[in-house]
């Protein structure tokens, strides 16, 4: 896991640089945040506090008075310094802590938001540091105008950290915030790009939706769908089985890189609605929001597919009472051969602000390759596909209207001796 420091001096950009990340789906911890939790009502860090600068820097309602707090240490640098001696360790220890769940989780790089990064000696704990820097005078100003400083406390605030040109030169990275956010935007994109290729996350091409013969509509062997889709470019599918999961827990335990484990779920309302990530399967028949439900009681990702095609989709009737409860929505799926349900699909995602997704469907071998979206590389984990399905670009193709024979054919030779389950 790549470990990135974050850092820059006062009012440089480095938190809005930091919002533009963990909107990209980088797991981002701000040491401003780890030392609120730090001195928190009633923890030993507050106690301490209290102890060290009286109670004059305590508010009515017991929390820390950070106005009282930083009036008095940005004027006497031994009570600052004695401060951190207070603070920093807890802030440290919180975000080792934070840091092992992301290891845990599988991240390739995770960012730690560090204003105090070289005044406190931790840059050699970080595999990459990027530094956030502006003009001198811009940065007087935007404590002033846009934070309502005095210009007295501005000056005894920047003093108080190091000299930024010694902090680029012992940086990896250097971002310069001197014009629109737009154009910080735009830099902060070709950074974090740089640092996903040292990463080695690269892109990857998913496939969110197939069948393999464990459906009662498929003949195709799971092995040769794995074998069809990596030829055809894809990094990683989701076997999605009609009611059935027993070949997708087989084949991610044979390719835990490769496969994600899910079903799609007939309900009782006679929609279909995919759980991805599952562990045990959920029964045909199962109420729709009930399905939900027991998708999240197993740690999996709620996925509605063609919530617009008939049949299958409803028509959209429980479109709109589903895709709330969903994380993602299908707005590709290349058996549907009309653009109107594919649009719909689309615009229900961005009415509810869900994540979009996208599936070939397939029941042959053939369609394999036809759709998929293209996501950052993450871990094979509900949370890395969520984070990397924020930055999705899809791609569709619908198949051929012959496909559906296929799949006629299939459910004849499934009722015969010696049908293929997978």
């Amino acid at each position: 896991m790549l470990n990135i420091a974050l850092t820059g001096n006062a009012a440089s950009g480095k938190s809005a640089v930091a919002g533009f990340w963990a909107g990209a789906g980088v797991p981002v911890v701000s040491a401003d945040e780890l030392a609120r939790q730090a001195v928190e009502p009633g923890s030993g860090g507050l106690n301490a506090v209290r102890e060290l600068f009286g109670p004059d820097v305590i508010t009515t309602d017991g929390t820390l008075d950070r106005a009282a707090l930083g009036a008095v240490i940005f004027a006497d640098e031994a009570k600052r310094e004695r401060l951190e001696a207070i603070v920093h360790p807890i802030i440290w220890t919180l975000k080792d802590e934070w840091l092992t769940e992301r290891r845990v989780e599988g991240h390739p790089l995770v960012v730690s938001e560090i204003p105090l990064l070289f005044e406190t000696g931790s840059e050699g704990d970080f595999d990459q540091i990027v530094f956030v820097d502006a003009a001198q005078v811009e940065r007087r100003r935007r404590l002033i105008e846009d934070r309502g400083m005095s210009e007295d406390g501005a000056v005894r605030m920047m003093a108080a950290q190091r000299d930024p040109g010694s902090k680029r030169d012992r940086s990896d990275h250097v971002i310069m915030n001197d014009g629109t956010l737009a154009d910080l935007e735009a830099s902060a994109n070709r950074v974090l790009k740089a640092l996903r290729t040292i990463a080695g996350g690269g892109t990857m091409r998913l496939d969110l939706h197939l069948h393999t013969a464990g459906s009662w509509d498929c003949l195709s062997d799971p092995e040769k769908v794995l074998e069809r889709a990596l030829a055809q470019g894809l990094d990683r599918i989701a076997i999605t089985d009609h009611n059935k999961l027993h070949v997708a827990l087989r084949m991610a335990k044979a390719y835990p890189d490769r496969i994600v484990p899910g079903e799609e779920v007939k309900t009782a309302e006679g929609v279909d609605v995919i759980g991805l990530y599952l562990t045990e399967e959920i029964p045909k028949g199962t109420p729709a929001v009930e399905t939900i439900e027991r998708i999240r009681a197993q740690g999996g990702v709620p996925y509605l597919p063609h919530p617009f095609a008939g049949g299958k989709g409803g028509g959209g009737r429980l479109a709109e009472d589903l895709a709330p409860l969903c994380d993602v929505v299908e707005v590709f799926n290349a058996r549907l051969h009309s653009e109107r349900p594919q649009r719909l699909a689309n615009e229900l995602a961005e009415r509810h602000g869900k994540l979009k997704g996208a599936g070939s469907d397939a029941h042959t071998i053939g369609e394999l390759g036809t759709t998929f979206v293209e996501v950052p590389g993450h871990p094979n984990t509900p949370a890395g596909l969520l984070a990397a399905l924020r930055q999705a670009q899809v791609t569709g193709k619908s198949s051929s209207h012959f496909v559906h024979l296929a799949s006629t054919w299939a459910k004849v030779r499934k009722k015969l001796p010696g049908a293929p389950t997978g």
